[in-house]
Order: C-alpha cells, then structure tokens, then sequence
C-alpha cells in the first residue's frame, strides 16, 4: 500500500516537472502580468501618453544668484530662484524694538500680533486665510530686535494674489479696537508663558541684552512691558508705523520665482501706494548706534517648582556670561561664528555624533567633566552695528559659584593657543549646518530679505564658505582676545544666593587663569 501511494507521488511528481519544463525547448515562462496590454518597452525610453517630465538643472554659472531691484520710491525687490511649486514672498522690514526709545515699549510686539488680521480690502483674519487656502498658502510674521517680516508660502502661480495681499496687511490694516484688545490678551498670555516655561532661554536673552546694552538700541526690551499694554492704541501704533513703514525701509523678498514678475508686482501694488495713516511726511527716524555697557541683572525666582510631574526638572539656577563681539557687517563676523560653533555645547544628556557638536569645548571641557552642570551653551547674537557673543550654563544652586568660573575659565581659554584640529571639524560644522539649512526654503527667503535689507547684495552661499574655510588659528586668537577686553554683561536667574559679584566676575575675565577672586566670609 505504502509502496503504491510512493510511486503514484512520484509520478505526479514527474508530470508536474514535466508541464514546467518540456522535454525539448526553452524553459516556459510564468506571466505574471498580461503582456498584451502593456507593450514591451524598455526602461529607458519614455512611456507613451505620459506627459514628459520637467527635471531641474544645473548650467555650471549658479543660475539662482540673488537678483535685486530698487524702485523710484527706494523699495528694494529682490529674488532667488529656486526650482518647485511653491514660493515663498514677503516683506522685511527695518522696523524692532531697538526703534522704541521714542515710543512705548512693546509696539513691535503689538504689530507682530496684529498681522494678517482685517486691512481696507479684507474684513477679517478668516479671509485673508480662505484667499491665501486658494493657492495652498500660509503666512506669517515674526519681530526681532532690528527686522520685522511679513511673509506667505503659497503657489507660484498665485504670486499677484499674494504681494496684492502682503501690500494690504503692511500698508491698509484696520487695527480696530476690538483686534487691538484681543492682542492685548494675547501679548499677556504670552508674558504669563514667558515666565512660567521650564526652558527660561528665551527670558534670559532678554535680560542678557538688557545688561550688555542698557537703555539702548538692542538692549530695549523685545517684549512689551505689563505696564504698557494697556497704553498701547491704533493712535500709537499710526505714530510709530508713520515713521517706520516706509518703502526705502522695506524689501520685498521672493524664493521660487520669476524676478521680473516680481517686480512687475511690486510696481503694481507697491509702488506710489498710501498707506492707512497717510501720506510719509517729515520722518522722524531713530538712527542710534548701539552702545556695549556691560553689567548684570539678576531676578532672583524659586525654580523649585517649576516643572511638576512624574519626571520634575530639578531645582536650577541660570546663568549667562556675555561679552560684546561684532557686527554682521565686519570681516571678524565670520571668525566669531566659527568661534561660537567650536565652543558648541547643550544639555547634559544629548544623543548623537559629532554632527550633533558632542566634540565642541562646552561639551568635552565642561559637560563631560563636570556632571552636576545641567547645560552649557554658547550663543552668538549679530547686529548691524554690534554683537554678543554669550553663554548660558545651568546647575544647582549650590553650585552656582563653581559654574561661574567653569565659564569664566572657558572664556579666558578663548583667547589662547587653538587647536588646527577642534578649528577645522568646527568650520566644517559651520559650513553643514550653514548648506543644511539654506536648503529650506523659507530660510533662504529670510536669508535673502535680511542681507539685502542691510547691505543691498547678498553674499552666496559658496562665498561664505570660502570665508569659512580660509578662517585661521590666529583669527580666533585675535577675535577672542579683542572680546576679553571689554566689560562682561551677566544675567542671573533664579537662587542667586551663591551668585559670585558683578565685580568678581569682571576680575576673573580680566585675569590670566579665569579664577574668581578668593571670597572670605566671617561666618559659614
């Protein structure tokens, strides 16, 4: 029986073998597709009834330099191309809280609420949102210190619609009181945050600009005072816009399209246009060079409760250690950020290689030597006329002496012998994170707007590279020991029991090793 059923398997078996490969003749093929609908076309070629695709190209010249117009009445257009659907426009202007000595504080953050609410043509914010939805657009503003800018992604398709719409939210908003009333809750929601957020960077950029440039320029605050936001009207707004939102202060900026279409916009919509608050007569235009003053200012907070949950942050205390560098606009620029990148740091747990800075100094002198400093973090703030070069370390407040001079230490080793080594994987950091992030598209529209809103040109971006590159030892030596010179500003938060003296923090930086002075008390 068995012997039966083996002998029929195997013929079976035998037949199956058969079917699949004849006796004479090539191998039959299995199909796995109907090879009468499809034509047998090779890869190479195009499909038929396809429409022919359109690939971007690179003619050795670099086909997207940055072109710029300036027309009769001083606005300046200026474009990059880039290929793709999208675009993004916008308008920067010369306009920031560092214009306020005049005027009440806060008025730039007011405006940056404000944006993109009701204009002339357009009677709320949800239209303005339903137009931009048309070409699949979003918008945006956002302040600093010195720029103010407006700006939308959309299709390039839409470009008219978009500058049409950019003229009449900069120059015909309505600022009604019921809009001016909800930015007064919105800016106090914000203050609220500011100082409730277990990350207080943002607060102590704030207070460190306020110490290095006090009652000056930069040094004025960025965010509106409690005192102020009640004071603040469309009557004060108007005075302030009157003289700031001004066509030779403004650029009009695309990435994505055709320049002389922008400009044809830009005469179109821009161009002899009247803004809500009248015709500019005399202007009245603050023109103050930042003056570097150094000094502290300390706000002493209980951060013990800052972050509650089942994972609290720890108690801390925050300090951050400036010095007055350069302005953007200078040959040592480029020396500076190649000296901030190799300085690098962040917090005390942090993964990654070294593309995430793990090699930098804050990282291998302090972080990895030091495991109660919680962060470490070097920061380079650049002005037309000035610059900061600071950084912000973190730890218990019992160690908040010892931190201080870990920093001051670091500061006086800016200025001696570098390493070719620790200089060359920091510019090399430098030019990826540079290249990395002009890749995105709204940052090189902001990259555009603000070098042409301040030098007219754009410098490209294989020409910094070039500067980059040719940055040596003796540069940073030089820079650094500049920098060490002047006053040190100091911004101070949370436990400052411990907290070193202004006085003692100056001397450290003044001396040869970085050590605070020895402090003698009578009872411990």
């Amino acid at each position: 029986m068995a012997t039966a059923v083996w002998a029929a398997a195997r013929l079976l078996r035998g037949s199956a073998v058969l079917c699949a490969r004849p006796r004479f003749g090539s191998p039959a093929h299995r199909r796995f597709s109907s090879g009468a609908t499809y034509p047998n076309i090779p890869l190479s070629s195009p499909l038929p009834g396809v429409p022919k695709p359109i690939f971007a190209t690179v003619d050795g010249q670099e086909k997207f330099e940055t072109k710029v117009t300036t027309l009769d009445n001083g606005l300046r257009v200026a474009s990059q191309n880039k290929f793709g659907q999208f675009c993004t426009v916008g308008i920067l202007i010369n306009s920031g809280s560092r214009y306020e000595a005049k005027y009440l504080s806060g008025i730039a953050h007011f405006l940056e609420k404000l944006a993109f609410s009701s204009t002339a043509r357009f009677d709320s914010k949800d239209e303005i949102l339903l137009t931009l939805e048309k070409h699949g657009g979003i918008c945006d503003c956002q302040t600093s210190r010195d720029t103010t800018m407006y700006a939308v992604s959309a299709d390039s398709k839409g470009l008219d619609t978009v500058v049409d719409l950019l003229a009449d939210v900069v120059l015909h908003p309505r600022l009604t009181d019921e809009e001016i009333e909800m930015t007064r809750m919105a800016v106090q929601f914000e203050l609220e945050d500011l100082n409730m957020r277990p990350d207080p960077e943002p607060l102590l950029t704030e207070m460190i600009h306020e110490a290095a440039f006090r009652e000056n320029t930069v040094g004025l605050h960025r965010f509106c005072p409690v005192e102020n936001i009640a004071k603040i009207d469309r009557e004060v707004l108007h005075s302030y816009l009157k003289n700031y939102y001004t066509p030779d202060r403004m650029v009009l900026a695309g990435v994505g399209v055709e320049h002389e279409h922008l400009v044809e916009c830009a005469r179109k919509f821009l161009l002899g246009a009247e803004p809500a608050w009248g015709a500019p007569g005399t202007v009245d235009v603050d023109r103050s060079v930042a003056q570097y003053t150094g000094g502290i200012i300390k706000v002493e907070r209980d951060m013990s409760n800052v972050s509650l949950g089942p994972t609290p942050i720890p108690e801390l205390t925050h300090i951050m250690v400036g010095l007055e560098s350069c302005s953007f606009l200078e040959d040592d620029f480029i020396p500076f950020a190649v000296l901030n990148m190799m300085m690098g740091g962040g917090g005390s747990f942090s993964a990654g290689g070294p593309g995430k800075g793990m090699f930098s100094r804050l990282y291998l002198n302090v972080l990895n030597r030091h495991h109660w400093m919680y962060n470490a973090t070097s920061y380079h703030h650049s002005y037309e006329d000035t610059g900061l070069l600071c950084i912000h370390a973190s730890a218990d407040p019992r160690q908040v002496r010892e931190m201080v001079e870990i920093i001051t230490k670091e500061f006086i080793l800016m200025g001696r012998t570098v390493d070719l080594v620790e200089l060359e994987r920091a510019k090399t950091q430098l030019m990826s994170m540079l290249m990395m992030n002009l890749e995105s598209r709204p940052v090189i529209f902001e990259d555009v707007g603000r070098q042409v809103l301040a030098t007219h040109s754009r410098k490209l971006p294989h020409e910094l590279c070039t500067l980059i590159r040719n940055v040596k030892p003796e540069d940073i030596k030089r820079v650094a020991s500049k920098m060490l010179r002047g006053k040190p500003a100091v911004a101070a938060l949370g436990d400052l029991t411990d907290l070193p003296t202004y006085e003692h923090i100056q001397a450290a930086l003044s001396s040869r090793d970085g050590h605070l002075p020895r402090s003698y008390r009578l009872f411990r």
